[in-house]
């Protein structure tokens, strides 16, 4: 695998890295705007809904960084550091992230997100649970198993979606106007920009984070599942908190819901398949805290078909006592 490019941050001042976490959470932010953008356009020329694209396209490509962390620390033998940013990721993005765009503007929710996705989300989430909290590993076999289940949620996904209600010759009709050269290129180039300097403005924020954490002694998995998981999670930040203000409500909550199945079953599905990886005791209760978490977020989703502004609130709340309980856990 080819490694990351490194960056030595470790010896600068505190202040110059909050510079530098700074500024890639501005350039984070306007790659989102042009994620949003250029997905929601692509969506319409190829008739599928927002929330699709939300769980499959803009959520891929959101967790991206998380991908990369994860693979190099599996790589690299720190097992705390690869699977705690995943865990610490879903944490982050149900929590401060869904929560924080609930407690901005009500989400409404719809019966495909709640039983479909959120259902995939919840199952898959107790499955990881089983397979690393009894013997705190994560096998070739596991990873296989999770990947494979990617596989087969996105088959179905794309197999079941719905067009945009409308004739079938307007729509083909419209599709051929949609598909102009001009317009598709357009869109395609501000999509993978966006895509590229997420990734580039991610890594380079994990660093210097991470940096700024090792200096105040944190231990590998608080980093991971605090500092890190935090910097991997912008994009999605970004990019929900936009949805949510442009009331592009199936992108928003789609790209949350369907970024956490992304990191549970491809990315640690992946790193499971290509390097084998132990963890710290500590991940069991992290894995419990998480299992919670969706559980909740499914129930409140359920309840009355939206995800309303107390609810936000209480979500926010919850990831902010885990991530105190994770500070207080400090030790190296």
């Amino acid at each position: 695998m080819r490694e990351l490019p490194a960056f030595d941050l470790v010896g600068l001042p505190l202040w110059v890295n909050a510079l530098i976490i700074l500024a890639a959470v501005l350039l984070i932010a306007r790659s989102a705007h042009w994620i949003v953008e250029s997905s929601t356009r692509i969506a319409k020329r190829i008739g599928v809904s927002e929330l699709v694209m939300g769980l499959t396209v803009v959520a891929a490509g959101t967790s991206a960084p998380e991908f990369a962390v994860t693979l190099l620390a599996a790589f690299e033998g720190r097992g705390d550091i690869s699977i705690g940013n995943i865990v610490g990721s879903n944490i982050f993005n149900l929590g401060f992230i869904l929560g924080g765009a609930a407690m901005v503007r009500a989400i409404p929710t719809t019966r495909a997100l709640v039983w479909r996705d959120g259902s995939v989300l919840l199952l898959t989430t107790l499955l990881v649970l089983g397979l690393i909290g009894i013997d705190l590993r994560l096998d070739r076999i596991e990873g296989a198993l999770l990947f494979a289940l990617l596989f087969t949620y996105l088959g179905y996904l794309f197999a079941t979606r719905k067009v945009m209600p409308r004739a079938e010759e307007e729509l083909e009709k419209r599709r051929t106007s949609l598909w102009a050269p001009a317009g598709i290129l357009r869109d395609l180039s501000l999509l993978l920009i966006g895509l590229a300097l997420i990734i580039g403005s991610a890594h380079l924020l994990i660093h210097a984070a991470s940096a700024a954490a090792t200096g105040l002694g944190l231990s590998e998995w608080v980093i991971g599942v605090t500092i890190v998981a935090a910097g991997t999670s912008v994009p999605e930040f970004a990019t929900s908190m936009i949805g949510v203000l442009k009331k592009r409500y199936g992108l928003s909550a789609g790209t949350v819901i369907g970024s956490d199945i992304y990191n549970l079953l491809g990315v640690l599905g992946l790193a499971g398949m290509l390097h084998p990886m132990q963890v710290d005791a500590m991940a069991r209760t992290s894995l419990i805290a998480l299992s919670a978490m969706v559980l909740i977020v499914f129930l409140f989703m359920w309840s009355g078909w939206r995800l309303s502004r107390k609810e936000g609130l209480v979500l926010f709340l919850i990831a902010l006592a885990r991530w105190i309980m994770d500070f207080a856990m400090r030790t190296p």
